[in-house]
């Protein structure tokens, strides 16, 4: 397959200027890509501190993060279009502003809406600067363009901003405060965007490809609808659930706005997402091995930092300084996954029986190892296998997309439905689940713990109230999060039984098409859609 592609010469950045040495062009922009994707507009590593300092939940803050993640997965469908239509410079220069202008209201208002509303655009933004980025050196990190290559990339990048970002919040909020992270996420988006203008010339792509054809009906109806089913799992639990008004509202509006976009997905020509890209084999089971994955690694969100806090007693400090073994497991897995995935072609089924092994040993490292006197340092082996587990299954999921087969204008809208499966729901309806499983089983074993101690029994008379309910809770939540870890695991180690008794001999071997290929795609979509116009 690599032998589609014909041998090329030294790698260059036509937009770059000359003055610039070849060599470091492509630093440059892997440079940008650090820059954009720290640039998150708030930052959940420092929700506390927001909280402690403005009118916002905890639950608001989860919500504009995860608003942010929505509108990153919205503009997969569109960045190719986008591409052809704007220069990277441009592209560079627009989603800058965008995200300073986010960074400043972000850290000056406690507005709900107004929060989800900017973090949303922020990351449609996000996900545009580097997409624009990353395609433009793709053929120096794989020449053949082979995605599998590609993702691991990607991955080592993203995920590993995501830990660093929150070190590096919660360390400025310890420091100074919560806000100084936005004024210094500013000050480096303003340097990215000097160093465009000095460095980028704006070089139009070989082909105009204006932005015909799109439906924005759909792409908004889209976006209702996955940010809708963000806040059912975001708030279902303080609102208690289907219980309140505002949680049937957000039910009723989402399935409303899914239905009119399957609906018109049976007659239009070019739906937002068409049916073929929400049907196809590869993009159905991948959002079902995100589904089970994520919701067994769902205790990160939901109970790992609750033990910490509560039952090992670590401050936020101590807290975030997890996130390095996170780190150090997330860049082992995509090393790992490069060297036997992407470069030795390893089998799906094989990585994904590998991801599920390390998720099996996270969660029973967690069952065993639970207890009150537990080091930091003791929890470096199963935090370091969940970021490796995580890294390999988005890899391999995303190259299997990739590989589904799928029309390259078909393509991108699989990408959308793969980011909204694999990032928003991996990052709510898991921990939703799990959340509401914990609060059951800690009002069960709160009960069994404290039915002695109000039996107007002697030895309790003499501890204070408070001093008694909140040596309950502890019990309580130390058993019941042994007792879900117990579930999960049996649960992953089923998981991991039924994909060893499968078949599947399927390697990756997907290479993207040559861009004058997605230039010529996209140029016939664009006339098709002229000649579809009306006569006014």
């Amino acid at each position: 397959m690599a032998d589609w592609h014909a041998p090329q010469g030294p790698f260059d950045v036509p937009d770059v200027y000359g003055f610039i040495p070849r060599r470091l062009k492509p630093w440059l922009f892997i440079l940008f890509v650090l820059i954009v994707q720290f640039s998150g507009g708030v930052y959940l590593a420092a929700a506390s501190d927001m909280v402690g300092t403005t009118a916002l939940m905890q639950e608001d803050i989860l919500m504009a993060g995860y608003a942010s993640l929505v509108g990153m997965a919205i503009n997969f469908a569109v960045m190719f279009r986008i591409k052809f239509r704007f220069t990277t410079r441009t592209q560079l220069l627009v989603s800058g502003a965008v995200l300073i202008a986010a960074n400043l209201i972000c850290a000056n208002t406690d507005s709900v809406p107004l929060l989800v509303a900017v973090c949303f655009v922020a990351g449609w933004f996000r996900m545009q600067a580097t997409f624009a980025c990353n395609s433009t050196i793709q053929l120096w990190l794989t020449p053949a363009r082979d995605m599998a290559i590609f993702f691991c990339y990607v991955y080592i990048v993203v995920d590993s901003v995501i830990q660093l970002s929150g070190i590096a919040s919660v360390y400025t909020a310890f420091f100074t405060q919560w806000e100084y992270m936005q004024w210094i996420m500013t000050a480096l988006l303003a340097l990215m965007m000097l160093l465009t203008i000095v460095c980028l010339r704006p070089v139009r792509a070989p082909l105009f490809i204006p932005l015909l054809g799109i439906d924005w009906i759909g792409a908004a109806l889209w976006a209702v609808f996955m940010l809708c089913f963000t806040f059912v799992c975001v708030y279902g639990n303080f609102y208690d659930w289907w219980d309140s008004g505002e949680i049937c509202l957000a039910s009723l509006l989402g399935l409303a706005c899914l239905a009119i976009n399957l609906w018109r997905a049976t007659f239009l020509h070019h739906p937002y997402i068409s049916l073929p890209a929400l049907t196809n084999r590869n993009v159905v089971k991948a959002t079902l091995v995100y589904l089970v994955f994520f919701t067994l690694l769902a205790t990160e969100h939901v109970f790992e930092h609750a033990y910490a806090a509560s039952i090992l007693g670590f401050d936020e400090t101590n807290l975030i300084d997890l996130n390095w073994y996170v780190f150090a497991g997330i860049i082992a897995g995509c090393a790992f996954t490069y060297y036997t995935f992407a470069l030795r072609k390893w089998r799906y089924k094989t990585m994904t029986a590998i991801a599920f092994a390390l998720a099996i040993v996270y969660l029973a490292y967690f069952y065993f190892l639970i207890d009150y006197g537990v080091e930091k340092e003791m929890l470096f082996i199963p935090l370091f296998f969940r970021g490796a587990a995580s890294v390999i299954i988005s890899i391999v999921y995303l190259t299997s997309v990739v590989q589904s087969g799928l029309p390259f204008q078909v393509f991108p809208q699989a990408l959308t439905v793969n980011g909204f499966t694999g990032a928003v729901m991996g990052a709510t309806l898991g921990p939703a689940l799990i959340g509401e499983f914990l609060r059951r089983t800690m009002a069960s074993n709160a009960a069994l713990l404290g039915a002695p101690l109000t039996d107007f029994n002697p030895a309790a008379t003499h501890i204070p109230f408070g001093n008694l309910y909140g040596m309950v809770w502890r019990h309580a939540l130390a058993v019941s999060v042994k007792e879900i870890y117990g579930w999960l695991l049996i649960a992953a180690i089923v998981s991991l039984v039924l994909i060893a008794v499968s078949y599947s001999n399927v390697r990756p071997w997907a290479i993207f098409p040559k861009w004058r290929t997605v230039r010529r795609v996209l140029r016939r979509l664009v006339r098709q859609e002229i000649r579809e116009q009306p006569d006014i």
